[in-house]
């Protein structure tokens, strides 16, 4: 496995892209076609699990796509099954200290590194790649990203960006806003601050940052704040978008010629 958003990212150069809900392979096939630099497979909010995504990665390696899964919790066991069937990188919710940020690392990561369980899985070429080449190049090549979404994570996340073996420190502005008090309100003066302290923690560590995004202004305005890792919207709303848009211009013909 090479890892191209890892290495695009440590270059210090921008990345985006979507979330993924929905079981479709055709959907991360076309994001790889169009230009998205990842995806990030939605186990947490979506009812996806290992066997179902395995078939997603499979379609996003075909088309140059980091795959990137969005776990649904902390345990070693949730992280073991994403990325023995070949996930690029996990993506972790709710990490709100620094025991759980190096807890999370350990799981990903094999010795020396990690704890993580060994088998031959999709990840090994099903035992067909020499047993240490793979145990080397998944602690080298697996990325871990943690959120910053509530106000006990930001209340350390100094600590917890500077935890070794973490990739990627990523803000999810909604629930942040939500744990705050403050849901939705992104302009909110404590929802501003707590983002920023987020994107200094990360960077004063040497880390990405990253942070979700609905449109492309806003995308704009996280990169020139110094965001690097860009999570674009989700497939859904991108494809209800696209076709609301097609309805609302057509049927605008439409009524133009019935006139």
């Amino acid at each position: 496995m090479i890892n191209t958003l890892k290495r695009k990212l440590m270059a210090g150069q921008p990345a985006i892209g979507p979330f993924l809900t929905l079981n479709c392979p055709d959907l991360v096939e076309l994001m790889g076609l169009t230009g998205f630099d990842f995806l990030i497979i939605d186990t947490e909010h979506g009812p996806m699990e290992a066997e179902s995504i395995q078939n997603l990665i499979r379609a996003a390696e075909l088309r140059g796509i980091t795959p990137i899964v969005r776990v649904s919790d902390t345990r070693d066991v949730t992280i073991l099954k994403t990325l023995d069937v070949g996930a690029h990188g996990i993506q972790v919710p709710q990490v709100n200290s620094r025991e759980a940020a190096e807890s999370v690392v350990r799981a990903a990561k094999y010795f020396p590194v990690g704890s993580r369980g060994a088998a031959m899985p999709r990840a090994a070429e099903y035992g067909l790649r020499p047993f240490d080449e793979h145990l080397a190049s998944a602690n080298d090549e697996t990325m871990v990203i943690v959120h910053c979404e509530n106000r006990a994570g930001l209340s350390c996340i100094e600590e917890i960006a500077a935890t070794p073996g973490l990739d990627v420190v990523f803000v999810g502005p909604y629930d942040l806003s939500q744990s705050l008090g403050f849901p939705g309100r992104l302009d909110n003066p404590q929802v501003v601050a707590a983002v920023d302290r987020a994107l200094k923690a990360a960077q004063n560590a040497g880390k990405p940052a990253g942070i979700f995004v609905t449109g492309t202004d806003e995308a704009r305005m996280r990169l020139d704040q110094g965001f690097r890792y860009i999570a674009y919207s989700m497939d859904s709303i991108l494809f209800a978008g696209a076709c609301s848009q097609a309805v609302k211009t057509l049927k605008s013909h439409m009524g133009c010629q019935a006139e």
